[in-house]
């Protein structure tokens, strides 16, 4: 099928996952099993394709029965009652076209369930990309507050030495409650972003998800083929839906063709008793032939050019789309860019902010060490390395969307 072979290409850059790559490639199936939006779309498609023996059929057959109250006298003698049938037939390949109108329906509902599980696939992995940045964030957070306990207890040893004042103190108590709330607020969005990604698994709110420890960006990005955006469901589906209208319209031609019909009057005849002859009460039976023709044809007229209007839209509808997309994967491209320049300068801005605590830590063994500028380091640290977590998940949710687009 040809969402397997989106699946194939969108894991194509997991590698930099390392061991936990399984995990969100077990999320992304559990949601292709489970999510109701791609069941809907399946059943719709079932639903279009089962109009295919709905429309496979021929008008009812008509039958007549009609009973002569006041009987007509013939040679042959006085007729009692009659029966009819008759059965009017399509020109020669309607129900065909019909059934190659439904079947392009069909097609193009096909569509909506590829790019269901496209989105759904790239709205999974977002998702893990921002628990997986959401923790990483906490961890910091963690680590900065052991590391401003560690200061604190620097400080309070040199208060009890008169080399610092209690103020430096509850400065350092008071950034680490900053640190804490913020800590705490990062909790409850992790959770509530649980929530999103158990939603889009379709389970329970409260499933716990875990992520990888780390993220790594990797050395050289994955090849884009741009010429691969003209093949996308989305425009595919315009293709399909286009197709559509010129199998309508190849209908729409074959129903204004005449109608042919054929049918049987059998007229019961009773015997004249009066009369003695070959044919007396013979009975009457006819076959007829009939043909249905549209002579007042201006309905077909107009569906014809309501047909080749909607063609036209159709194809500025998917110009749009394309220049849509075009503009969504060229952003995309440069956010990653952008996302890759950020994070090799929050790299080597952590690594100087970490020359500096340690020169500040060696000034506390002389007896310098100032905690104001202990609070301003901690803050920079703080800030470049929350910076190169946002550049690490932001280069994987372009990297989703580049996927979503070319694969």
């Amino acid at each position: 099928m040809k969402y397997i072979k989106t699946i194939f290409f969108l894991f194509s850059f997991l590698f930099c996952l390392k061991g936990n790559a399984q995990q969100l490639e077990t999320l992304i199936d559990e949601a292709l099993e489970n999510n109701p939006e791609i069941q809907k779309f399946e059943l719709q498609y079932k639903r279009v394709s089962e109009k295919v023996n709905e429309v496979n059929t021929i008008p009812n057959t008509e039958f007549g029965v009609g009973y002569f109250v006041s009987e007509p006298e013939t040679r042959t003698g006085a007729q009692r009652f009659k029966v009819s049938a008759k059965q009017m037939l399509p020109w020669f390949g309607t129900i065909t076209s019909r059934e190659d109108y439904v079947t392009a329906l069909a097609d193009a509902k096909y569509e909506d369930i590829v790019i269901t599980k496209r989105k759904l696939m790239a709205s999974v992995s977002q998702s893990y990309y921002n628990l997986y940045a959401n923790q990483a964030k906490q961890q910091v957070l963690s680590d900065n507050i052991k590391l401003l306990e560690t200061y604190e207890t620097m400080a309070l040893t040199s208060v009890e030495v008169g080399k610092a004042s209690a103020v430096d103190v509850l400065r350092l108590q008071m950034r680490q409650n900053d640190l804490q709330q913020l800590k705490d607020v990062l909790q409850q969005q992790f959770l509530a972003e649980q929530t999103n990604l158990n939603n889009l698994l379709n389970r329970e709110n409260n499933v716990a998800v875990t992520v990888a420890d780390s993220l790594m960006i990797p050395s050289e990005d994955f090849e884009i083929n741009t010429k691969n955006l003209s093949v996308h469901p989305e425009l595919l589906k315009y293709d399909k839906l286009y197709q559509s209208i010129e199998q309508s319209e190849l209908l729409n031609q074959k129903e204004s063709s005449p109608m042919i019909g054929f049918g049987l009057d059998y007229i019961n005849v009773s015997e004249r008793p009066d009369m003695n002859f070959s044919d007396n009460g013979k009975d009457i039976v006819m076959p007829m032939v009939s043909v249905s023709i549209p002579i007042f044809n201006k309905k077909y007229k107009s569906i014809s050019k309501q047909n080749e209007l909607e063609q036209q839209e159709i194809n500025y509808q998917k110009q749009e789309r394309l220049n849509s997309l075009k503009t969504v994967l060229d952003k995309a491209i440069n956010d990653r860019i952008s996302a890759r320049i950020s994070h090799k300068t929050a790299t080597k801005n952590i690594k100087q902010a970490k020359d500096a605590e340690q020169i500040l830590v060696k000034s506390y063994e002389t007896g310098t060490i100032d905690f104001n500028d202990v609070l301003d380091i901690q803050e920079l640290q703080l800030k470049f390395q929350m910076s190169q977590i946002e550049a690490v998940k932001g280069y994987y949710l372009q990297s989703t969307i580049i996927n979503y687009l070319i694969q």
